[in-house]
């Protein structure tokens, strides 16, 4: 890590660094991976899973069978069970406070208008398996999906070079009842969710983080099926000074750089803090921002719009009255972004790339969507036939116009 000064130019291009999630070459080649499995499906699904994961399946196999679910319940300790119940149990906590419920308005003349919330009747979820199986993405991303009511999900991850999908992640999806597993993956996998072949059923929405290839794949079939976001590698901000504690923010910083590709940043007023831990963290991909105050690391912060920010000062929330943009904010001493990644309850599954400007942490609003509802009665409509009249007139479009006044004729 190198340390760079508040007025660096360097700062903008971390700043500006979604600009990377979109290459040329990654873009023409997914196009392409897309374009087969829409015409050839299945076929060009095995032929891409023995290109890129080294394994040749048969038709049959790229559906996980329930022999398969049995099989790895013998290959996971007799406790991992156990253990999932206090994880299940945080996150159906937290996601139960944010369940939203229809709602209506009816006023005097007995006119209503309100929403609809319904869920999602069938997602899609991928579940990483490149660099290190990512078995708490399965229950970060269905047990939202599940809380919102969604009809059927379907999960995919892709197989190692004997053709397996790693147990623990089969004995979660099967605990929390995913309704089929598949053995495909990269941007592929993401085509078979957004089109359907003969095997895979299409989807209306698919959620979850991959490589380069994933992400780039999901933005391509956007619009077609809905996404919960396009995310990069993961990344970590820490605001710290004087008082924070540098073996810990040391500890983080070499838990970021666990992921491939990964970016650390140390947002500090304290030239002896960023020197210390320079001096261990040089291997690290990443950068120490040193900063006039603890005021600009705040703003500095909010312009990166990091997946994670940790604020390790004495009076942490002091300053998260000032952070407006980032995925998700981790106080104090005793917060690590591990807690988050596994135990929490809030889903780990976050903007990254600066875009937590505009998006937010998968939660069960991703998986529901609604419906305006309008109810007028006659009374209510001749009310406002006079302002509707004048907006219609303005825009030219007499005929909405004609359309209220033949209730009344």
């Amino acid at each position: 890590m190198k340390i760079i000064r508040f007025n660096s130019k360097k700062l903008e291009k971390i700043y500006n660094r979604g600009s990377a999630l979109k290459q040329r070459h990654v873009e023409e080649k997914v196009k392409k991976i897309i374009e087969d499995v829409r015409v050839f499906g299945d076929e060009a699904l095995i032929k891409y899973t023995k290109k890129f994961d080294g394994v040749k399946l048969s038709l049959k196999q790229l559906k996980v069978s329930q022999i398969d679910i049995n099989g790895a319940y013998q290959n996971i300790s007799p406790n991992f069970a156990t253990s999932l119940k206090v994880i299940i149990e945080n996150i159906n906590r937290f996601y139960r406070k944010t369940l939203r419920k229809s709602w209506k308005i009816k006023d005097a003349d007995g006119s209503v208008v309100g929403e609809n919330y319904m869920p999602l009747e069938k997602v899609g979820v991928y579940i990483p398996a490149g660099t290190a199986p990512l078995v708490s993405t399965v229950y970060m991303t269905v047990l939202p999906a599940k809380l919102a009511g969604v009809k059927k999900i379907v999960l995919i991850s892709p197989p190692d070079k004997n053709g397996f999908i790693n147990p623990h992640i089969l004995v979660v999806a099967d605990l929390l009842k995913v309704d089929e597993i598949y053995r495909v993956g990269g941007a592929q996998g993401i085509a078979a969710l957004a089109y359907g072949t003969k095997t895979i059923p299409r989807v209306d929405k698919i959620v979850g983080p991959g490589n380069i290839y994933v992400s780039e794949a999901k933005r391509q079939v956007f619009g077609l099926v809905g996404i919960d976001m396009i995310a990069g590698p993961t990344e970590l901000g820490i605001i710290a000074n004087r008082h924070s504690d540098p073996k810990l923010i040391i500890a983080d910083l070499k838990a970021q750089a666990e992921h491939a590709k990964g970016l650390a940043i140390l947002i500090t007023n304290s030239k002896n803090l960023a020197r210390e831990v320079k001096s261990q963290t040089e291997n690290i991909n990443g950068h120490i921002v040193l900063t006039k105050n603890l005021e600009q690391a705040v703003e500095i912060a909010n312009k990166i719009a990091p997946e994670h920010l940790q604020i390790l000062v004495n009076n942490p929330k002091r300053l998260l009255k000032g952070i407006r943009n980032a995925g998700a904010i981790f106080l104090g001493p005793f917060s690590p972004v591990a807690v988050g990644d596994y135990i929490a309850g809030p889903s780990h599954v976050l903007p990254t790339h600066g875009t937590a400007r505009f998006f937010s942490g998968l939660s069960v609003s991703d998986f529901v969507k609604s419906s305006h509802i309008i109810n007028y009665t006659k009374k209510t409509l001749e009310k406002i036939r006079e302002p509707l009249e004048k907006i219609a007139t303005i825009e030219g479009l007499t005929k909405h116009l004609d359309s209220v006044k033949a209730r009344f004729l």
